[in-house]
């Protein structure tokens, strides 16, 4: 008789343990207009409150060689996960900043509407690819030999593969398979304003970094979009980054001749506060470009693009 309940109940178990949530997630990483400078009481009612429905990991932003560099845990993406946005693994301190999230998350929810989403986040204020004269603020060059060995690509791995290691990361009891769906890049400001030499190897260091992101989430097609970098032109000569130029051309090669990869060049009409860091509405429609780009990206080979959602 056991083996009968048994024979009846096998459907049952094999039901109960393919049951789990397949969710998208998108990598956003880079430098200080990643990070986010925008003011989170400058934010429309439509962003400024809890999306209950996309989950963000944000890696602990920190200088090179700093054990705690990395750190974070699962949460609702809220307002708060810009500038001055830390973690000890434990908990979030959220800041009185936001980035490109809110709106990349909005815009993808209105593009996927049927589709559960979730956002690494990892980004360090002031932070070069290069190495050279990268000082306080760290470098992303994987062969990093300075100090403890740790830099930023190491803390891009330590966020990633904590995050990816976590298997219920909204707690709703049941098990998630996250989807990588993309890498979105923003950063090249500070490997314009060191050397000529930094500047012309720009093209030749995203290539070789972007490759072994692609390799961390295990696609070497996976979707890139790339923010070019703008110049506020606020200083005496009007102009901040002295090798913006080369930098510029550098990120254009890549979208032109890399796969899968698009470029983001709104940047260019954003308004500042600061020499470096735009406005609070410059995010918000960053975040939505983004979304766009990568949507499409994702969508290359589909016959039939609900291009309407994009407007």
């Amino acid at each position: 008789m056991k083996y009968i309940l048994l024979f009846l109940l096998m459907p049952c178990m094999l039901l109960a343990q393919a049951k789990n949530d397949t969710i998208r997630v998108f990598y956003l990483g880079g430098q200080s207009n990643m990070q986010g400078y925008g003011y989170v009481k400058e934010l429309p009612d439509s962003l400024n409150k809890k999306n209950k429905n996309v989950f963000i990991y944000q890696g602990n932003p920190v200088g090179d060689n700093d054990k705690n560099g990395g750190l974070g845990k699962w949460e609702v993406l809220q307002p708060g996960n810009g500038t001055g946005f830390a973690s000890d693994g434990k908990s979030n301190i959220l800041s009185d900043r936001f980035g490109v999230e809110l709106s990349f998350a909005k815009k993808l929810q209105e593009l996927y509407p049927n589709q559960k989403l979730a956002i690494i986040k990892y980004a360090r204020n002031g932070s070069s690819i290069d190495s050279a004269g990268t000082a306080y603020f760290g470098a992303w060059e994987p062969d990093f030999r300075g100090g403890k060995g740790m830099n930023q690509y190491d803390y891009f791995l330590k966020t990633v593969n904590n995050a990816m290691a976590v298997q219920d990361i909204n707690g709703d009891g049941v098990e998630d398979v996250l989807i990588p769906s993309g890498i979105i890049w923003m950063q090249g400001e500070s490997d314009s304003d060191k050397t000529e030499q930094v500047a012309n190897q720009y093209y030749a260091n995203l290539k070789r970094l972007m490759e072994l992101m692609r390799a961390t989430f295990r696609n070497n097609d996976l979707p890139i979009v790339i923010g070019k970098i703008s110049d506020s032109g606020d200083d005496v000569d009007g102009k901040i980054w002295r090798f913006g130029e080369l930098v510029q051309y550098g990120q254009e090669k890549f979208a032109a001749t890399e796969s899968n990869t698009a470029i983001v060049r709104t940047t260019n009409s954003y308004k500042y506060t600061d020499k470096y860091h735009y406005k609070s509405d410059g995010y918000i429609d960053l975040g939505k470009e983004f979304a766009k780009a990568v949507f499409l990206l994702n969508n290359k080979n589909t016959k039939k693009t609900k291009v309407e959602s994009l407007n």
